[in-house]
């Protein structure tokens, strides 16, 4: 009776350290990739804002990779990271097999987080373009504008003041998705240049093709990245990208 009382002691022993030890390793950071490649208009704003993006990593605990080397675009190293950043991006930076990757990766439930420049990024390619969410036309001169918070309940948004005045680069878009669920958009009678009418979104998310998907055209300048509530804005949709 004895030995069978011991045995099972040990049993639940062993169960117990196999539980804690799955839990240590699920517990793991999350890691995230910044992809800032360029081959059109190369944004300022580029180093301090993956500067940002890591100091939200020591903040939030999550680990972040940077690169502008698309070759890092492979089905092995996409799937390592719970969200990928497309930071300032700007013309075609895959070619069609990192661009079938990518695809692939978002397919298996992958994040994507796009910011600014992001919309101005493979014409060519409307997979893309439906992942972000719209393509950018053209932008006024950096002006002052007022923003209107249309889901205050967001984890993106929740701090943000309403409305919401604040200076950047405001894109005009086109192929706006009709998917999308709005977060802020701009009060175009605020400032000069606006082209998208009474609904002009500024920022969204969605879940697009087995993925979740979220975008700001926020983000231009490199005062955008000192803004404490611009960071929580980006951190929120880092966040969601993620899946958490």
């Amino acid at each position: 009776m004895k030995k069978t009382i011991v045995a099972c002691q040990l049993i639940i022993v062993l169960t117990a350290l196999i539980t804690l030890s799955c839990t240590v390793d699920n517990g793991k950071k999350d890691s995230i990739l910044v992809f800032s490649k360029t081959a059109g208009y190369h944004h300022k704003s580029i180093d301090v804002g993956i500067k940002t993006i890591q100091q939200l990593g020591l903040k939030y605990n999550f680990t972040v990779d940077t690169t502008t080397d698309s070759t890092k675009f492979v089905a092995g190293n996409l799937k390592k990271y719970a969200a990928v950043i497309f930071l300032n991006t700007t013309g075609d930076v895959l070619n069609d097999e990192q661009q079938n990757a990518f695809q692939q990766y978002i397919k298996a439930g992958g994040g994507f987080a796009g910011v600014h420049a992001a919309s101005d990024t493979e014409y060519g390619w409307p997979w893309f373009g439906k992942l972000v969410g719209a393509y950018f036309v053209k932008h006024p001169k950096i002006q002052e504008a007022v923003l209107i918070i249309n889901d205050s309940t967001n984890i993106a948004t929740k701090h943000l003041p309403r409305p919401w005045k604040r200076t950047d680069e405001w894109y005009n878009f086109k192929d706006i998705q009709s998917d999308l669920h709005v977060l802020i958009s701009i009060d175009e009678t605020s400032y000069s240049g606006g082209s998208n009418g009474a609904n002009h979104p500024m920022s969204w998310y969605h879940n697009f093709d087995g993925g979740r998907a979220f975008y700001t055209a926020l983000g231009h300048t490199e005062e955008s990245y000192a803004d404490p509530l611009f960071q929580e804005h980006l951190w929120g949709g880092i966040k969601y990208a993620m899946g958490k």
